[in-house]
Order: C-alpha cells, then sequence, then structure tokens
C-alpha cells in the first residue's frame, strides 16, 4: 500500500547510512551452503505495511532459494527508501506507488532508478467504514457532513503513518469536501488497525484510511466510501524500482523481478494468511500452491 509523499526534511546520506545500518534483517539465516560467504547479497528495501512485506520477503526467499544469490533486507520509511535506491545504498524497492500516491517522490529520482516491472496492478486508497454502518447514513465522504454523523464519528478520521502519501491526500480531502470540523488522527497502520479492531467489536461507528491490497479486507467486513472529488486518486500499479546498473550486476535477480507479478486477489489471501500464522509459513504455502507462476518467474534463471 502505500503512501509517503512529503519530502520536507527528507533523511539525508549520513542519517539514511545510519538509519539502513539500524534496521537492516539479514535473510542469509535461509541461504544455500554452495553461496561463496564473501558475495555481495542483493539489498532490498521495505517500509512495514503488510503488503510490501509480503512480496519482498517472498522476493528474498525466491532469489535465495532458487538464483542461489544471498538477500539483505532493510527495513526503513518510505523517504530513505527511494533515496536509498537513487544513491546506490540499495538495489531494489518494491514498493513505488505510482502515478499519484508516491509521486512526488518519484519525480525527484526518476532520473537515477530503473524500472523493472510491475508487482501488482490496480492498488486502491481510500477511506473505510464497517458494514454495519448502514449505506443510508454513510455512501459518500460527502455524508460525512451530517451533523448526526459528525456527532457519531467523533468528528474524526483515523489516519495512518504522519508522513504517508494516504496522509497527505486524506488531509487535502478535508479540505476539498470541506470537513473543517473533522480532525485526521494521525497514528501508524498499527494504530489504525487497534482503533477499527477495538470499534469492530463494540460495533462502534469509525471512518479510516485504508489501501488495497490489505488483509483486513479478509478479517473485517468494510466497504470503501465514495470519493466523488477524486480526492484520494483513483486505482494505481505498484512498481519495482531499482538502482541504476542493477540490470548489469546483477542480470539473473534484475530479470526474475522484472517477471515477478501478483494477481491482487492472490496476494491479499496470502496477506491474511501471514496474520493468521507468520509470513514465512504464508510464503511457503504460497509458493507451493502456485509452483506455475513461480516457474514463470524464475524462468531460465533458477
Amino acid at each position: 500500500m502505500l503512501k509517503t509523499f512529503s519530502t520536507t526534511g527528507l533523511t539525508r546520506r549520513a542519517t539514511l547510512t545510519a538509519t539502513l545500518g539500524l534496521a537492516t534483517a539479514l535473510f542469509a539465516g535461509s541461504a544455500l551452503p554452495t553461496m561463496a560467504a564473501d558475495a555481495k547479497p542483493v539489498k532490498i528495501g521495505w517500509a512495514a505495511w503488510s503488503d510490501a512485506e509480503f512480496v519482498t520477503k517472498l522476493a528474498a526467499k525466491l532469489i535465495t532459494d532458487k538464483l542461489d544469490t544471498k538477500v539483505e533486507l532493510v527495513q526503513t520509511d518510505v523517504a530513505p527508501l527511494y533515496q536509498g535506491v537513487s544513491r546506490g545504498d540499495l538495489d531494489a524497492m518494491m514498493m513505488a506507488w505510482l502515478p499519484a500516491t508516491h509521486a512526488d517522490y518519484f519525480a525527484k529520482v526518476k532520473d537515477k532508478v530503473e524500472t523493472l516491472g510491475t508487482i501488482y496492478d490496480g492498488a486502491k486508497l481510500g477511506w473505510i467504514v464497517p458494514d454495519y454502518i448502514p449505506e443510508s447514513e454513510i455512501a459518500s465522504i460527502e455524508d460525512l457532513k451530517k451533523p448526526e454523523v459528525q456527532k457519531k464519528l467523533s468528528g474524526t478520521v483515523q489516519g495512518i503513518d504522519p508522513g504517508a502519501g494516504l496522509t497527505r491526500l486524506s488531509q487535502q480531502a478535508l479540505k476539498d469536501y470541506g470537513l473543517d470540523v473533522y480532525k485526521l488522527q494521525i497514528s501508524s497502520e498499527a494504530g489504525m488497525l487497534t482503533t477499527v479492531d477495538r470499534a469492530e467489536r463494540g460495533k462502534k461507528w469509525f471512518v479510516a484510511t485504508s489501501w488495497s491490497p490489505h488483509w483486513m479486507f479478509g478479517k473485517y467486513k468494510l466497504r470503501y466510501i465514495a470519493d466523488p472529488k477524486k480526492s484520494l486518486g483513483e486505482a494505481e500499479h505498484v512498481d519495482i524500482l531499482a538502482r541504476k546498473d542493477f540490470k548489469t550486476d546483477n542480470p539473473k535477480v534484475a530479470a526474475f523481478l522484472s517477471r515477478m507479478k501478483l494477481p491482487l486477489s492472490d496476494l491479499e489471501a496470502a496477506m491474511f494468511d501471514a496474520q493468521q500464522t507468520s509470513y514465512d509459513k504464508a510464503i511457503d504455502k504460497y509458493i507451493k500452491d502456485h509452483p506455475d507462476q513461480i516457474k514463470a518467474w524464475v524462468g531460465d534463471e533458477g
């Protein structure tokens, strides 16, 4: 899903290097013994969103097991991801939400990165409400103007990270729809999910910022409300970006990533499975259940 727009005060290179060093999680535990001990690992960055975590760890597993190549996963925020790939501190990232959500970030680095491919289509940002709120009460963002609706929602829209593109778009939506009496409660994905879970258990009214794909649509009965002004954008695609010269330096992995694409329904089912079990187990299951797809991704590289 995704995310970040504002580039004000972005992490400078020194800070990024420190962040990456602290945040790095090696995937070498599953490395094959045939790998050279001094082989340079492929460094892939990701931010802590459930869709990014699944596709990144799935790619890492397949690169390690099928392409006999070490992988180093680096978890950090979105701004350092774009900077890291553009500067060559990271080899790739698999979560570029385009053309709108990450437009500002991509515009600043587009001449310094290469697009390897699209990992999935049909990504969406929006505001959600639980299905137990009648559509006659809330069907559109416009309906939040109703005094009785505002009261039941306590004048709050539950948000996520402060630097998220969805946050910036949601702030704009409040202005576009004249919802000055509402407050966007900036938090995190985890904070938003806690609010949703607590409200669901008590059947309380809420409106929250959200995106697809997300596993919570498999757990709760939720619906997007209409956005007639298109303040939150329309369907997007999520791309894989790599540093310049990555194709030349590591053609096997670059070719694999360029072929990797998941149907949105498969991804959401796998993400929900990961929440019920673990990401490792869900990834193993996905690989087992999709042999032809995996073979097509790996191609002649494996």
